[in-house]
């Protein structure tokens, strides 16, 4: 069976969203601080399982370039200078259908690093 593929991404900058619409018929609407927090990128996943690093304040981060790389993903650039992870097709997809369950874990870390949550995505 093959990956979906992005068929359509779109960034809307004013809401900080951006929409990914896959040719499976699923269609991602994700804030740019869940993907910046869940950026695949060394920085902030690690090199291996629990060493993960916890991103603090990043609610009002916005994307402010999208590049493609290949035929397999993007990479996104945030205005907070964060542009090391690839995200590619599988990863997004991941992202989208794992959205809830994903988000409240980071807000359950949060709490538990003592931090709070200005704003709660929507």
């Amino acid at each position: 069976m093959t990956q979906p593929v992005p068929v359509d991404i779109k960034l809307h900058q004013k809401s900080h969203f951006l929409e990914v619409v896959f040719d499976d018929g699923k269609t991602f609407n994700m804030s740019c601080e869940y993907l910046r927090v869940f950026s695949p990128s060394a920085e902030v996943q690690g090199h291996g399982p629990g060493q993960e690093t916890l991103q603090l304040d990043k609610e009002g981060v916005n994307i402010i370039a999208i590049e493609s790389i290949g035929n397999y993903g993007v990479k996104l650039f945030f205005d907070d200078g964060h542009n090391t992870g690839i995200y590619s097709w599988s990863v997004l997809h991941r992202l989208g259908s794992q959205q809830e369950s994903n988000w409240k874990t980071y807000l359950q870390r949060l709490s538990e690093a003592g931090h709070a949550h200005s704003a709660l995505q929507s």
